[in-house]
């Protein structure tokens, strides 16, 4: 979407270069208008939207009328975009996403462990959600598929960004490790629960990548982008939002890693700790192989291996392209979570519910969000310590590398 939007605005520029078709786009200086560029750019991205989402054509052609534009228009603006539209959708339609049967595995992944036996507690193991009892012989609800092994053979936005990053393995001295994620899950105050709640961005909702976007949103409101900027800002985040997707799922199933959840009932199996026992039963002891992350029942832990952190990257990801466009890290931004909100804890008939009072999280800079989002993932006891650590000095590198790729682009490099 926001590459297509990106190449229709630079037809209308003195300096940017498109991404597929170059300057051959470029219109003449009369025609570099404000109502043209709305125009080109809105029409590009009807053609991406529609070739991503077929079935929601209808909506999407609603929404270009409703600007006041035609889906049959043939002015000069309206073909720029299509052509630069068509020109990104021909190009990504061969880059390994689309997969033969959608999102089926072609890279041969076959898990070591089953839901039910843990072969190797080392590796990856699908669950059954929501969780069954220890020791069920059925899987009375969903058995996890892995997601997306074949990702990391999508062509990235920045070719020479991936190769560069350096990925350190992860540990395997479980012992500490295990123990970080149940002080964690011990020491789950409202706060805390709720900063795993906001950033969870799990199933139905925006996702870690969309989050960014909501964020590039406000800065763009606050500081009252132009369009220029608007093309600008959105085509370099989510060129870094594609490259970490690649980097992390390549790491992820080249490493195949366990995700908290496995280890602690693995290695704690037998034994009494102390951490989060359930909705509304607070803090308190219990066997090991009954602990759960704080999560819903329907999510648990996410459909593919641990290492690293999708979340952690994006962030760091964002962060980094954020503050090189604007040019400062100041971010000043909040968002308040009210009382008995939470979708794990709410607020029944017969308990207050989580939080007992008003969260405020607030975020001085672009990294203070970042460092936030990375550490709810521990909270929620959906990654160890490494997986985040890592995952954040990755994502900023990507994010760097994806922002220094599009201003080389529209500085006509």
């Amino acid at each position: 979407l926001h590459n297509a939007i990106y190449d229709a605005w630079a037809a209308y520029d003195e300096k940017a270069k498109g991404t597929r078709l170059g300057f051959g786009l470029r219109r003449p200086r009369a025609e570099w208008t404000a109502a043209n560029k709305r125009q080109a750019v809105s029409h590009a991205a009807i053609v991406a939207l529609s070739e991503v989402l077929p079935a929601c054509q209808a909506d999407f052609a609603q929404q270009l009328t409703s600007l006041g534009y035609s889906p049959t228009d043939t002015s000069t603006a309206a073909m720029v975009g299509q052509t630069a539209g068509r020109a990104v959708v021909d190009y990504r339609r061969s880059d390994g996403a689309n997969q033969p049967g959608g999102y089926a595995d072609t890279t041969g992944y076959q898990p070591r462990n089953t839901w039910d036996k843990v072969n190797d507690p080392w590796r990856w193991q699908p669950l059954c959600v929501p969780l069954p009892p220890p020791g069920a012989t059925s899987c009375p609800g969903t058995i996890q598929q892995p997601l997306t092994p074949h990702w990391k053979l999508v062509t990235p936005f920045s070719p020479n960004a991936l190769p560069t990053v350096q990925i350190p393995a992860p540990r395997k001295t479980m012992a500490d490790t295990v123990d970080d994620i149940i002080r964690e899950s011990a020491g789950l105050t409202d706060r805390k629960k709720m900063i795993a709640e906001y950033w969870a961005d799990g199933p139905g909702s925006e996702l870690p990548p969309g989050h960014w976007n909501l964020f590039a949103q406000w800065v763009s409101r606050r500081y009252r982008h132009s369009l220029d900027q608007d093309a600008r800002l959105f085509f370099a985040l989510n060129g870094a939002m594609l490259d970490v997707s690649i980097t992390a799922w390549k790491v992820k199933y080249g490493y195949d890693f366990v995700r908290p959840v496995t280890g602690v009932r693995y290695w704690k199996a037998g034994k009494t700790i102390t951490a989060w026992r359930g909705p509304y039963l607070g803090i308190g002891p219990l066997q090991g192989e009954t602990w759960q992350p704080y999560q819903r029942p329907g999510v648990v832990t996410p459909g593919f291996p641990e290492y690293y952190s999708g979340h952690s990257s994006f962030s760091a990801a964002g962060a980094a392209v954020l503050k090189d466009f604007r040019g400062a890290a100041e971010f000043n931004a909040s968002v308040t979570l009210k009382a008995g909100s939470s979708v794990i804890e709410p607020r029944t008939a017969t308990h207050p519910g989580t939080p007992a009072a008003d969260v405020t999280l607030r975020w001085a800079t672009f990294e203070d969000a970042c460092r936030e989002a990375g550490a709810s993932r521990k909270y929620g006891g959906i990654h160890w310590t490494d997986g985040d650590y890592y995952a954040t000095d990755i994502g900023k590198k990507l994010g760097e590398g994806a922002y220094a790729r599009a201003k080389q682009l529209w500085e006509g490099g």
